[in-house]
């Protein structure tokens, strides 16, 4: 089946591509998730805290648990949001600076790798596709029938 379902390249491809980039994150004693993070918050301004899991695409736990490890390793720090009392914008370390462009580098390399290696027009059709199911998906078209009854 695996040489059939379109989930099963995608998944299989980004499984492959997590464990890229947390083979590479190790030898600056980090994790993808944690490149990801700082790649998520803007380094001038800071980021709210409320605002990064939607942008991530992540649970508030998992966020949470990484912020935490963040914040013990100086990645970032917490401050008061000066437009909102009750919020708190999550801004990055001179640390946490150096450790985003260590991430933002390896990022860069992996996409300057696979651009010089799949043509322009093979990458527009992938990202024509990407967007495509991301459309079905955002519109609820792909598990339209009820399956509950019978």
């Amino acid at each position: 089946m695996k040489e059939v379902t379109i989930d099963y390249a995608l998944r299989a491809t980004w499984q492959a591509v997590a464990r890229m980039y947390n083979e590479e994150a190790k030898k600056f004693d980090s994790t993808m998730a944690v490149g990801f993070t700082l790649l998520s918050i803007d380094p001038k301004t800071g980021t709210p805290s409320t605002m990064l899991g939607p942008k991530m695409g992540m649970e508030a736990t998992s966020l949470s648990r990484i912020l935490k490890r963040m914040e013990e390793l100086g990645l970032i720090e917490r401050r008061p949001n000066p437009k909102d009392g009750r919020g708190v914008l999550i801004h990055l370390t001179d640390f946490g600076l150096e450790k985003r462009k260590d991430s933002k580098d390896a990022v860069l390399q992996f996409n300057e790798t696979v651009r010089a290696n799949v043509s322009q027009e093979k990458l527009d059709c992938y990202f024509e596709v990407m967007e495509t199911i991301n459309q079905l998906i955002a519109e609820k078209s792909i598990f339209t029938k009820d399956t509950t009854t019978n």
